[in-house]
């Protein structure tokens, strides 16, 4: 066993622990959504019954749905389920898509997660230190959404770093790939229509 071997050994006790962490963070803001549902909802109605609305409940939309967006992100690279060309990831041997993400990962995933951090602290900090308002009447205070930019980047950096090490002892066969037999959702969508019509 190469010392690479023995680090990452060392390492996947903390990917469990950081993936662990992820999921129970992602499967508890996720329901964000549906207050954010609720609340667009009960605005409109409220606008189109009473012919009255408030601008800290439409800026609450917007800020629920950020706080979904960039905290779950991390949840969605351990599912394997971000944006990508499926089509043609699919048509390449496993060895392509393996050095595929070890490349992307390293070259652009975690360069943006610290360019985001580095640059995204100061700018919650400069509000932070204002107690920056809203610029409509009665919106809401500015900077607990800008601290979501450095909370979710940081987040998606531990968790990229996390499938990094993973990808890396996937290819030095020291686990079995956790994505070997997924089947992605709209995978599993598309199977379930042509389901459905070879019923009819």
């Amino acid at each position: 066993m190469g010392a690479l071997d023995a680090v990452l050994k060392a390492l996947l006790p903390a990917t469990r622990v950081i993936d662990g962490i992820t999921v129970w963070i992602g499967k508890r803001i996720a329901w964000l959504i549906l207050l954010a549902v609720v609340v667009s909802a009960v605005n409109a109605s409220v606008r189109k019954i009473f012919d009255t609305s408030s601008n800290s409940w439409l800026e609450l939309q917007w800020v629920l749905f950020s706080v979904v967006f960039l905290l779950c992100s991390p949840w969605t690279l351990l599912a394997n389920e971000h944006i990508r060309i499926d089509i043609v990831n699919n048509l390449l041997p496993k060895t392509v898509r393996n050095w595929i993400d070890v490349v992307g990962h390293t070259l652009f995933l975690l360069p943006l997660t610290i360019v985001m951090i580095i640059t995204g602290f100061p700018f919650f900090y400069r509000s932070f230190l204002l107690n920056e308002q809203s610029g409509n009447a009665g919106g809401l205070p500015q900077w607990p959404a800008k601290s979501l930019v450095v909370i979710g980047f940081t987040f998606l950096l531990v968790q990229g770093i996390s499938e990094l090490i993973k990808r890396i002892a996937v290819m030095r066969q020291l686990i079995p790939d956790p994505h070997e037999n997924q089947v992605h959702a709209l995978e599993a969508e598309v199977e379930h229509i042509v389901e459905a019509i070879e019923k009819r």
